[in-house]
């Protein structure tokens, strides 16, 4: 049976909106924000203002989109990370708060004045991120899309930060580049894992989420191509999926990484891993 299409009732105020519509309490409010340009102050300090005919219209089509399944993200090009307001598009991943861990443990290890290189930059959350927070330090980012790479340009130049951009598969790009730091949230995901098929990763770019694989083959990738662009003594930080963590670690220790350690998120989960370059 079809789902008839939401629609608005003429003469609603903001307050009887944010009652009518059929999102929860957040979304509801972040689309109206959204579709009447307003901030959440005077999203309250407006509550009794008549929605007008044509702003009606732009908001149903947005919980049209939402209902779909849409990701609200997109819905509205942005996402928060790291307390920075971020650009976003279908051509990279949604930032996740997951992901902010690897941010810290990277700020925790970058000497001043380092060099540091994120690899799958997507929208450059982690690297605008780090560029933010350490002004002192020379940020490297990389993706094989030229698209991802303009929105994470486009991320720099907002909260003006300076990024290198590099277009290619991982470290190919900067042969023979020194650096004191290498981060990454590659694809890890198993191709064959239903998550893919759900929720909010039904509409993210498929390359950014899983390596068409088991799941290994990126930070395998990153494991070694990483040891030729290490200085001694210097990080290689990965973040990977909730069950890859032992894996990974014997990845990394394997390759001659030593002080191999796995760090877990909020939710308790062993989200990144990560291992120095002794020689």
């Amino acid at each position: 049976m079809t789902r008839p299409a939401f629609s608005l009732p003429a003469n609603t105020t903001i307050a009887s909106a944010l009652r009518q519509l059929p999102l929860d309490a957040l979304e509801n409010r972040i689309l109206l924000m959204h579709a009447l340009g307003l901030s959440r102050v005077e999203l309250i300090t407006q509550s009794e203002r008549v929605i007008s005919d044509d702003e009606a219209q732009r908001l149903s089509a947005l919980i049209e989109r939402r209902l779909a399944g849409e990701p609200i993200a997109y819905i509205v090009g942005e996402r928060e990370f790291f307390g920075l307001a971020l650009h976003v598009t279908p051509d990279v991943l949604i930032p996740r708060p997951d992901t902010e861990l690897l941010v810290e443990l990277a700020l925790d290890r970058l000497p001043h004045g380092g060099r540091v290189v994120d690899l799958g930059t997507g929208s450059g959350a982690i690297a605008v991120a780090v560029a933010h927070q350490r002004p002192d330090a020379e940020v490297h980012a990389v993706d094989i899309s030229a698209a991802a790479l303009a929105v994470a340009g486009r991320n720099a130049e907002r909260h003006a930060v300076r990024l290198h951009l590099h277009q290619g598969d991982w470290l190919s790009p900067l042969s023979g580049e020194p650096f004191d730091l290498v981060v990454s949230n590659p694809p890890y995901i198993r191709s064959d894992d239903p998550h893919l098929a759900q929720g909010d990763l039904r509409f993210e770019p498929i390359g950014a989420l899983t390596d068409h694989g088991g799941g290994l083959s990126a930070l395998r990738n990153i494991a070694t191509s990483a040891m030729h662009h290490l200085k001694p003594g210097s990080w290689l930080l990965m973040e990977h999926g909730y069950d890859q963590a032992s894996d990974v670690r014997r990845m990394l220790a394997g390759s001659g990484y030593t002080a191999v350690q796995s760090w877990h998120d909020l939710a308790g989960i062993e989200r990144v891993t990560g291992g120095r370059l002794s020689r």
